[in-house]
C-alpha cells in the first residue's frame, strides 16, 4: 500500500513538472502534436500504477523524452513557419468575402452542420451575415462579422461600419509568409515598397498583419 502511495505522488509530481515545461494552455487550445504528448504522457504515467513490477523509473524517463520532444518541437515550430505547417497543419478559411468555400470544407471533412454548429459557439446565428471564417489548427472557428453585422462602436457612430477584410500575418519573426501575400493579392515588391516607406526591411519585423483595404500593424524586432 505505501509503494502504491509513493508511486502515485511521485508520477503527479512528475507529470505536473513535465506539463508545467510544455507551456500553460487548455486541452482546447493544444495544437495537435501538444495533445498527442499530453495523450501519451497520461498513458506512460498509468502503466507503472497499473504494473507494480514495472520501474517508476522507466515511466520517469519516457516521460521527461517526450516533454524533451515537444520543447524541440516548440522550438523549430517558433523559427520555420514550413515546419510550424507540416507538424501542426494550417488554418483554412472557410468562408470567404460571405461565400462558403465548399472545396474547403470538403477537404477538412466538415459538414455544414458542423459549420452552423461552429458559428452557432460564437454567437452566430445567421450565416449570411459572416464575412470571414476561419478554421484554426486547434478546430476553433474565428469569425469575422460583415460590416452591418458588427457590434456598434463609438468610432462607427462617426465613421460608419466597412468592411475591411480578414486581417493576416504577412510577415513572421523575420520571414514572409508567401501564402497570405497570395489571399490579400499582394506582391512581394509591394510588401518591401511598404516597409521601405517606414525605413524597415523584413529582417526588422517580428509581425506585420495587413488586411485587403491596406491597413498595417507592424511589431518591430526588438
Amino acid at each position: 500500500m505505501i509503494s502504491v502511495v509513493i508511486r502515485t505522488a511521485i508520477l503527479y509530481i512528475i507529470v505536473t513538472v513535465g506539463i508545467r515545461l510544455m507551456g500553460k494552455r487548455q486541452i482546447g487550445d493544444m495544437q495537435p502534436n501538444e495533445l498527442v504528448v499530453t495523450l501519451l504522457i497520461s498513458e506512460i504515467a498509468a502503466i507503472p500504477l497499473q504494473d507494480m513490477d514495472q520501474p517508476v523509473f522507466i515511466g520517469v524517463v519516457a516521460i521527461f523524452t517526450l516533454v524533451i520532444i515537444e520543447i524541440i518541437i516548440s522550438i523549430l515550430s517558433m523559427r520555420s513557419y514550413f515546419f510550424r505547417k507540416i507538424v501542426n497543419g494550417k488554418s483554412v478559411v472557410l468562408i470567404k468575402n460571405g461565400m462558403i468555400d465548399q472545396k474547403a470544407m470538403k477537404n477538412v471533412r466538415m459538414t455544414v452542420f458542423d459549420l452552423v454548429e461552429l458559428l452557432r459557439s460564437q454567437e452566430v446565428f445567421d450565416i449570411s451575415s459572416v464575412a470571414y471564417a476561419v478554421l484554426e489548427v486547434n478546430g476553433s472557428l474565428s469569425v469575422l462579422l460583415k460590416g452591418k453585422a458588427k457590434p456598434v462602436t463609438p468610432s462607427d457612430l462617426n465613421l460608419g461600419a466597412e468592411d475591411k477584410g480578414l486581417p493576416l500575418p504577412v510577415i513572421s519573426d523575420g520571414k514572409v509568409i508567401d501564402e497570405s501575400l497570395d489571399f490579400l493579392q499582394i506582391s512581394r515588391n509591394n510588401l518591401e515598397g511598404i516597409l521601405k516607406k517606414e525605413r524597415l526591411t523584413i529582417k526588422d519585423v517580428f509581425l506585420m498583419m495587413v488586411d485587403k483595404k491596406g491597413n498595417k500593424n507592424i511589431v518591430k524586432k526588438v
